[in-house]
């Protein structure tokens, strides 16, 4: 039996074994919601976490973070996981603020747990920018800890920790990679847990995703948007990100706020603003989906943002939560908002007050 298939293995016996012991559920946490690579105001890179397992252990069974940005492992350590208990990482795609984090995981998973199995990675196949550079997942996995082994740190280590591998990080990864399309495709499979991802437009590679589980299903969109690169257009979010979220009960979904765009005098470049989704459309998608609960993330501004670090002008700053509520809310949705702050978290299913 290879290693890939016992890990599974293990990994649907523990969600079988839990849900024997208390009932299923699943829980969706912000490990960073940051828009951009900035930093600002102890925001964590943009990131989320999707936990399905057993509701007397606060759903921790299986455990899959989508994207990696900066400070995920210090957001993990604050919620009792650690860098082994982490099963498969999902990249939508590999822009820094997407990715800060990955680095630091997977070097804090060689020093003290490299005896657990080895961690999915789940992300496109290699594809070429319209720029000409290629979007390359699969040598961000295998370079992930190439400046340590450059200045010896992984083999000072090594030295001290024999039970680490000596060639690093890269060892413990098992790279899964798929060519996104326009329509849903499993990617991802443990027990009763299955990932899906599709296409969507922002930078080559691309990919959003969604996670269903028998307590619940969440779509984690990425940097999502439209594929008409700017107005004229029906709106600004992505089309086939719309046709993943269908029936879904939360989305996750990056948002801007319309102050940022040309058209209200904001000062983010038309060509940025265009590739993002604004919150107004946001809102209008999850209705259309039907989902019950919108998870705001990778807020453009950050919350309590006045002066940017490149000097966009921020018309109305500082922005409030209250001001991307009311833009959610001016698109149509009807559901429960959560204008994301790191570590915010939905559970489902939702346990009915006494």
């Amino acid at each position: 039996m290879n290693a890939a298939l016992a890990k599974r293995l293990l990994l649907a016996i523990a969600v079988i074994s839990t849900s024997a012991a208390g009932a299923p559920c699943m829980k969706v946490t912000l490990t960073g919601t940051k828009g951009g690579p900035a930093a600002v105001n102890g925001v964590a890179g943009v990131g989320t976490l999707v936990q399905y397992g057993d509701d007397s252990k606060a759903c921790k069974g299986v455990n899959l973070q989508f994207d990696a940005g900066r400070a995920t492992s210090v957001r993990h350590s604050q919620i009792g996981i650690s860098a082994g208990d982490i099963d498969a990482i999902f990249f939508t795609h590999i822009h820094s603020d997407h990715a800060d984090g990955f680095a630091d995981l997977m070097q804090l998973r060689w020093h003290y747990e490299s005896d657990r199995p080895k961690i999915d990675v789940v992300c496109s196949i290699d594809k070429v920018a319209d720029v000409g550079h290629t979007n390359s997942c699969a040598r961000l996995a295998a370079h992930v800890a190439d400046s340590y082994i450059q200045s010896g740190e992984i083999a000072q280590r090594h030295s001290e920790r024999k039970q680490t591998p000596a060639q690093g990080p890269a060892a413990l990864i098992n790279l899964r990679t798929f060519d996104p399309s326009d329509e849903p495709a499993v990617v991802w499979t443990s027990g009763d847990v299955k990932v899906q991802a599709v296409r969507s437009t922002h930078t080559a590679g691309h990919a959003s995703f969604r996670v269903d589980t028998p307590a619940g299903s969440v779509v984690i969109s990425g940097d999502a948007s439209n594929d008409v690169p700017q107005p004229p257009r029906a709106h600004s979010t992505s089309d086939q990100v719309e046709k993943l979220s269908g029936g879904a009960d939360i989305i996750v979904h990056a948002t801007t706020h319309p102050n940022m765009g040309p058209e209200k005098g904001g000062g983010m470049p038309p060509r940025i603003f265009y590739r993002q989704s604004t919150a107004v459309d946001v809102g209008a998608m999850a209705q259309r989906a039907g989902a019950k609960y919108l998870m705001l993330t990778h807020l453009t501004p950050s919350l309590g943002e006045v002066t940017r670090i490149d000097k966009w002008k921020i018309p109305g700053a500082p922005l409030t939560a209250k001001d991307f509520h009311e833009a959610v809310s001016s698109g149509g949705f009807k559901g429960t908002i959560v204008v994301g702050t790191d570590l915010a978290s939905i559970q489902l299913p939702i346990k009915a007050t006494p």
